[in-house]
This record gives structure tokens, C-alpha cells and sequence, in this order.
């Protein structure tokens, strides 16, 4: 997959514990509503179980909007819950093993936090490449460094792999995000810990529309 090829946009990167209280489902719904296209589940402190159960309540949400559910970081629970695909980091199950385990998996994405990650066998197997952190965030504390705008051009420049950019997403420094060469913007915080999902996931979705009509006039 290319960066051509990539369909999605605005991310969802979603968990019960980011929706401070409110119900996850609904705040889903609300986003895919305001324009979210591509939703992650991201339970790190539940059991299989409980993992397994928000996954499958989740999945029928997603169904019903025609909307692709990535799982972060557990392959068990995403064949169990027949998701679209899996998200995984440096510290997780590599992509070539998911690749050989789980044959179906539509959508295989990856977290980079060096440079010379592009040119190893995981990123060449992956279908697109996690920017993570863009700017530093309290949701993801186990990260090398943050890649800055600076950082996304250099990526940019060196891979024709769609780019998903995360950490501390704002609808005010999405445009720049963009236009610095990221092609869909993944927000936690920013959707889900809001008291309008979905208005806050239509001012995002403004943002990169903008953004993309500026990069389109460009080329």
C-alpha cells in the first residue's frame, strides 16, 4: 500500500479510559458521525476478556457505519473479534509474524520512533506507519522522542508508505501536520475527551480537508 492508496483520513484512537466516564460506544458513533473513518480500540489495561468484550460491542458499531476497527497490540483479540486489522509499536508482536499468523488481516499498521526503521522488514510489511508521538502526550509515555513537524517531512521524504500522525493531535496544528506530509491524523484526547465528539470531529475533518485541497493545488 501506498500513500496513494490510502483511504482514511481522520483516526479514532479510542479507549474506555480516554472517554473519562462517558460511554465508549456512543462517543464512537458521535465521531464517526462528525467524520472519523478508521477507529482503534486501545485497551491496555483490560484483561482478554474484557478486551475481547468492548472489541465485539465496538465492532458492531463500525459495522454499522461501514467503518474499519483496528485493534492495538493484541492479535488474539483482533481474530477473535473478526476485525478489520491491528496496530502495533516496537515493544509488540512484529508484523511479519502477524503476516504468517493471521493471513486475513486487512490493515497492518506499525509505530516508528527512528529513522532507520524504514528500511527494516516490519515497515516493509506494514501497510502504513504510525508517527508516534508527533508532539509529546500523556496518553503514550513509552516513547523515544517526539518526531515534531521537522520529523514528518523527514519520514516523508524517505517512504511512500501512508503516514498516519499521532500525539497530541489538535484541530489547530492539523493543517500544518498535513501539509508537512502526513496523510490521516489519529486523535484520542482531542475526540474522545470532549464533551462533543462529533463537533469536535468535524472541525478535525475541516482541518484536513482544507489541508488536502492546499497539497492537491500544490501538486
Amino acid at each position: 500500500m501506498n500513500k496513494n492508496s490510502f483511504p482514511y483520513r481522520l483516526y479514532l484512537v479510542l479507549s474506555e479510559e480516554a472517554c473519562g466516564g462517558k460511554d465508549f460506544l456512543k462517543v464512537a458513533e458521535e465521531a464517526i458521525k462528525g467524520g472519523v473513518d478508521l477507529i482503534q480500540l486501545r485497551e491496555k489495561k483490560a484483561t482478554y476478556v474484557e478486551f475481547l468484550d468492548k472489541a465485539l460491542r465496538l465492532k458492531e458499531v463500525t459495522t454499522k457505519y461501514d467503518i474499519p476497527l483496528i485493534i492495538n497490540d493484541n492479535l488474539s483479540v483482533a481474530q477473535e473479534a473478526k476485525a478489520y486489522g491491528i496496530h502495533v509499536g516496537n515493544n509488540d508482536i512484529n508484523p511479519t509474524a502477524i503476516r504468517k499468523d493471521w493471513e486475513t488481516c486487512r490493515l497492518l499498521g506499525y509505530s516508528i520512533e527512528y529513522l532507520e526503521q524504514l528500511y527494516n522488514e516490519q515497515t516493509y510489511t506494514s501497510d502504513y506507519l504510525g508517527i508516534s508521538p508527533v508532539f509529546k502526550t500523556p496518553t503514550k509515555t513509552d516513547t523515544v522522542t517526539a518526531w515534531g513537524i521537522e520529523g514528518i517531512q523527514q519520514i516523508r521524504n524517505a517512504t511512500e508508505k501512508p503516514l498516519v500522525a499521532i500525539g497530541s493531535i489538535k484541530a489547530s496544528n492539523t493543517r500544518e501536520i498535513i501539509e508537512a506530509g502526513a496523510d490521516c491524523v489519529a486523535v484520542v484526547s482531542a475526540i474522545c475527551g470532549v464533551n462533543n465528539p462529533q463537533k469536535a470531529a468535524s472541525l478535525f475533518r475541516k482541518e484536513i480537508e482544507k489541508a488536502s485541497r492546499y497539497k492537491h493545488n500544490l501538486s
